[in-house]
């Protein structure tokens, strides 16, 4: 009888890594028995718990002992070690096989999450894997008797891009190995070696030799190890001499790809988004488990797509089929990696519905070959009909043939005994271990390049020696002495090294890329120990130099991260370019450090797009770039950043903005077509499936702001502002105006200015929008076929707005007028003109790309003006205020006393005001008591006196208004030097000279802002105080009159 589990879930919570540390990252995951907790770092109350089988809190509460083992930190502490996973999963996989059932262990989480450490390891302190295999032989080796054989077989294979490679062959394996499908043994890989072992040190040589050769493949471009699987196949068999019986158990290790962080509106806006076979396996598997996991609950599913992928062929048997199996989901408990967390949590939750049907596999072997027999009469019976028809079916006749002959190799092989297996394979043994030998010998004479891999357990497996003399670095190993790289960018003849008198020196040959420390050299060098080398366009290499040279160093240091890391640096962008740390921890923002882990792991790829496009001759370059690096939101916040790959044609100019995303996905069909081109196929696409081509689009070029208190005022706005793109450099100058007007759409004039905004509460506000012209527009001076339109959004209305296209020229008239209207204003609305502008973007047009149009079903008034009444709900959302610099800050508090000094006079403005309507309430009152007889009327003279002061009043009030508009004309200009401070970026240049220069012009822009700030200022303290002498002198004046008037 078959036995019904379902598949077991483990969840794991790694320690911070060293980045999430250096970024201050805080810890959202809790764990309680078998329950995890997830909190939204965003919202706290958006919390969500799941339950699993089994739960390992490996996050806190550790220390390294002498053997550099992590351990727990004393008897209380919760964490979970290596040693107490292997002893609930690996030891559940042994009682498993040692009943005769295939079991299977499925690792899966995000790059990254510790899933390979949980799996393999890391030096002394073993995973799963390796410690299963160990403790397996250790049970062999306490129950040996005589009517008893334990027979191991050992593969290990990795499946990229729907391609199986043997990781355990010598052999090539172009299109890698293929998957067949026979009724006895369901999906399996056609000519996979399994290897025999006899103790755990031949599967420990054999782990490394595989995890060696999938670190060669990696240095090439057509692998990243990130995104494969490895599955690890331990065959243990129990042969039970005098009963004729014999239990199998297929032990499947699975290491699956990890899952990318990726943006949602990422790469499924590309039309090549099913074009590469990248993502297929990971794709498929969900589907699987999806469909098992909705049949589990009841729910009828016709069909499970078990052949959709390379990947979920081979684990039928583990998800609803004949295997006992088990899910270890690792997790990273660090706020920046929310998403990927929660997305692996659901995944193990529905994994956990599904149901397997295992039986215990008892003589296989005998039944295997009655079965293939039985297959083998009935191919040779259709062979033989079709030759009684006399048809000529020649394709189906050579399957036929084909299938027979494997039929009779695996029954060959079957058959081949135990001891056989064993003595072919001691040849091999012996022939490895005097290499390993060798290598250890080397390792202590010579200093050597050891290979360092985005994924580190691939790191220093692969060691190129230095000896003494003269050897050449390239692809060719047509020298006497050659150290043989393939990657791209590689040259046959790429660079010569030399070792004489233990001094060893590079020196790159032409024009071939080599990168000593993030530093482009171009003369030879003397290399000293741990320097870091980048050969060609990724081929990264840590420099190892004489034993006497070395320190016991912790290498593990100078990892991937660490070699572009320093690149980048180098180039000039760092964490400080991203956004500042905060003022009181020195901490990095999550969302910046996860941007700058997205640039330092896309940069290398984009070097590797651009060798490939100029070795496939495709005229593309590929530029890595910060979207939204020096942009902010309407209220002067900083905008959410992301990577992005700007794309142009060298030929036509043509450019293109790909998601990071998209460009990710399409850097897999390159590397598969290139993969293509170097194995002499032909790779000639149509247009459409060409990962290089793309139909025409706008382009985003830049973005000016232009603040809108002035209609607080009722002040007309005309402004001179730049456009700055994405890096903070000047695209174009913009002039347009921002006036306030009448219903009819006429200006207006002075006399209407407001003092006191909450004057417009509960009224109607019209203003329109005037864009005349965009000057020096870098844009089309570059191509002047070229065109441009510009977009804007106008408080909370649903649509953009657009100017008309302009083609052909650098300095556009637009003459674009657009008139809008809010029929009762609020509170609200007035502070949000007080403290957000219009954000105005300009977009690039080419030829051939559709230019934007106006949907057209704008609700407008009688007038004709677009409806733009505002509604708090819908106001846009301001990113976090990233801070600033002590002397930006320092800025940002002057401009908030000046706010509150504006505030200020405002009151004073009122009270003035308020005894205005105390001294005209007075003179009525002395109106009403009439005159002395034989003097002037009091009323004539009370009227006199009234028109007196109302003329003042009229006065002081235009004066006012006259000096609030000067103050925001001033204060806009302020406001635009500011965000060119924020925008002004280090050079990429490293000299010197470049970075005195910038020093100086951040200086005197500093100190520009300050003294215009100040001056603004102090104009409008000066025009108040002498708008409130005035305003004394006349009080005093009519104080006078009074008085003679009522003697």
């Amino acid at each position: 009888m078959p036995s019904v589990d379902s598949v077991r879930v483990a969840v794991r919570v790694r320690a911070f890594n060293q980045t999430e540390k250096d970024a201050g990252c805080g810890c959202i995951i809790s764990v309680a028995l078998n329950s995890v907790t997830i909190w939204d770092p965003r919202n706290q109350s958006n919390a969500k718990t799941f339950t699993f089988d089994l739960v390992y809190w490996s996050h806190s509460g550790f220390i390294r002992n002498e053997e550099g083992i992590l351990i727990p930190d004393g008897p209380t502490s919760k964490y979970a070690d290596q040693k107490r996973v292997f002893n609930d999963l690996g030891q559940e996989l042994l009682s498993n096989a040692w009943q005769g059932y295939n079991t299977t262990l499925l690792a899966y989480g995000q790059t990254g999450s510790g899933k390979s450490y949980s799996m393999i390891g890391y030096g002394p302190d073993r995973g799963i894997i390796p410690l299963t295999c160990d403790e397996l032989f250790k049970a062999i080796k306490q129950d040996q008797e005589d009517d008893k054989q334990y027979q191991i077989y050992f593969s290990m294979l990795e499946i990229y891009n729907e391609k199986v490679i043997d990781l355990l062959s010598e052999r090539k394996q172009p299109g890698g190995l293929r998957v067949r499908e026979s009724s006895q043994r369901g999906f399996y890989v056609e000519d996979i070696k399994s290897v025999p072992c006899e103790n755990y040190e031949q599967i420990e040589q054999l782990m490394k030799e595989g995890t060696r050769k999938r670190s060669t493949a990696s240095t090439n471009i057509n692998m990243t190890s990130s995104r494969s699987h490895m599955i690890i196949t331990v065959q243990f068999k129990q042969v039970f001499l005098k009963e004729h019986l014999t239990k199998q158990s297929n032990i499947n290790l699975v290491d699956l790809a990890g899952s990318e962080r990726q943006k949602s509106s990422g790469s499924e806006g590309d039309r090549l988004r099913e074009g590469t076979a990248i993502n297929v396996s990971l794709t498929t598997l969900g589907n699987v488990i999806s469909a098992l996991a909705e049949t589990a609950m009841g729910k009828r599913m016709l069909h499970v797509p078990y052949r959709n992928s390379t990947l979920t062929k081979l684990l039928q048997p583990a998800l609803g089929g004949n295997s006992k199996t088990l899910m270890i989901a690792t997790v990273s408990p660090a706020d920046i990696c929310y998403e990927e967390t929660l997305s692996t949590l659901r995944y193990a939750e529905r994994t956990k519905n599904i149901q397997n049907k295992a039986v215990i596999n008892e003589n296989p072997t005998e039944r295997l070959i009655q079965e293939l027999k039985a297959e083998n009469a009935k191919l040779r019976l259709k062979i033989l009909k079709i030759r009684n028809s006399g048809q000529r079916v020649q394709e189906e006749t050579e399957e036929l043939r084909s299938l027979l002959a494997e039929n009779e190799l695996q029954m060959a092989e079957i058959q081949t005994s135990w001891e056989q297996r064993l003595e072919k394979a001691q040849k091999e043994w012996k022939h490895q271990y005097l290499n390993l030998m060798q290598e250890r010998l080397m390792i202590q004479l010579y200093p050597y390049l050891s290979n360092v891999n985005v994924d580190p357990q691939l790191s220093a497996f692969v060691r190129h020696f230095i000896q003494d003399g003269e050897c050449v670095v390239g692809q060719s190993g047509n020298f006497p002495r050659a150290i043989v790289i393939k990657g791209l960018g590689i040259a046959d003849k790429h660079a010569t090294i030399t070792n004489q008198d233990s001094k060893v020196t590079l020196e790159p040959h032409g024009q071939a890329r080599v990168i000593l420390n993030g530093v482009l050299i171009h003369t030879k060098v003397q290399l000293r120990h741990l320097d870091r080398l980048i050969l060609g366009s990724n081929s990264t290499y840590l420099y190892v130099g004489y034993p006497c040279e070395r320190n016991d160093e912790d290498l593990s240091k100078y990892d991937y991260d660490f070699f572009q890391s320093e690149l980048a640096a180098v180039e000039g962008f760092d964490r400080d370019a991203l956004g500042h740390a905060s003022r009181n921890n020195r901490s990095v923002d999550p969302s910046v450090l996860a941007v700058f882990h997205d640039y330092i792991r896309v940069k290398p790829m984009v070097a590797e797009a651009n060798q490939i496009s100029r070795e496939l001759n495709k005229d593309l370059t590929f530029e890595l770039e910060v979207k939204n690096l020096a942009l902010t939101d309407s209220r002067g916040s900083d905008l959410a950043k992301e990577v992005m790959v700007k794309v142009t044609n060298k030929v036509n100019y043509e450019v293109w903005a790909w998601s990071k995303a998209k460009f990710v996905n399409r850097k897999f069909i390159m590397e598969d077509m290139y993969q293509r081109f170097v194995d002499g196929e032909n790779i000639s696409v149509d247009r459409e499936n060409d990962p290089f081509w793309d139909p025409i689009e706008a382009v985003h070029l830049g973005t000016a702001y232009v603040w809108l208190q002035s209609l607080n005022y009722c002040i007309v706005l005309e402004e001179h502002v730049e456009f700055h793109n994405s890096q903070g450099k000047e695209e174009a100058t913009l002039q347009m105006n921002l006036v306030p007007c009448n219903p009819r759409g006429q200006p207006l004039g002075e006399e209407e200015i407001l003092i006191d905004p909450t004057e417009l509460v509960g009224h109607r506000l019209d203003f329109q929008v005037q864009i005349t012209q965009c000057l020096g527009i870098k844009w089309v001076e570059k191509n002047i076929k070229r065109g441009i339109q510009i977009l804007y959004h106008v408080l909370n209305h649903p649509y953009s707005f657009h100017s008309d296209p302009v083609w052909n020229t650098v300095n556009a008239k637009i003459d674009h007028t657009m008139q809008f209207t809010v029929k009762c204003v609020s509170q609200e609305l007035l502070n949000y003109l007080q403290n957000h502008a219009l954000v105005l973007d300009l977009w690039g047009l080419q030829e051939g790309c559709a230019e934007m149009v106006f949907p057209g079903d704008f609700e407008v008034t009688d007038e004709g003006s677009i409806i733009v009444d505002y509604e708090r709900s819908q106001l846009p959302h301001s990113s976090n205020v990233e801070k600033g610099d002590d002397q930006l800050s320092e800025l940002y508090i002057r401009l908030s006393k000046l706010e509150q000094e504006t505030d200020l006079l405002r009151d004073i403005n009122r009270t003035l005001r308020r005894d205005n309507v105390t001294l005209k309430a007075n003179i009525k009152k002395m109106m009403s008591a009439g005159s002395r007889p034989g003097e002037k009327s009091f009323h004539q003279m009370n009227t006199q006196l009234f028109c007196w002061r109302s003329t003042c009043k009229a006065s002081c009030e235009v004066d006012f208004a006259k000096a609030l508009k000067t103050f925001y004309k001033s204060m806009n200009r302020v406001q635009s030097q500011l965000l060119g401070l924020r925008r002004h970026r280090p050079p990429d240049e490293d000299d010197v000279e470049s970075l005195r220069i910038y020093l100086h012009k951040q200086t005197q822009g500093i100190k520009d802002f300050g003294d215009h700030l100040e001056s603004c200022i102090n104009a409008l303290k000066n025009d108040i105080s002498l708008i409130v002498k005035k305003k004394r002198e006349n009080t005093t004046r009519l104080d006078e009159a009074r008085f003679y008037s009522t003697k």
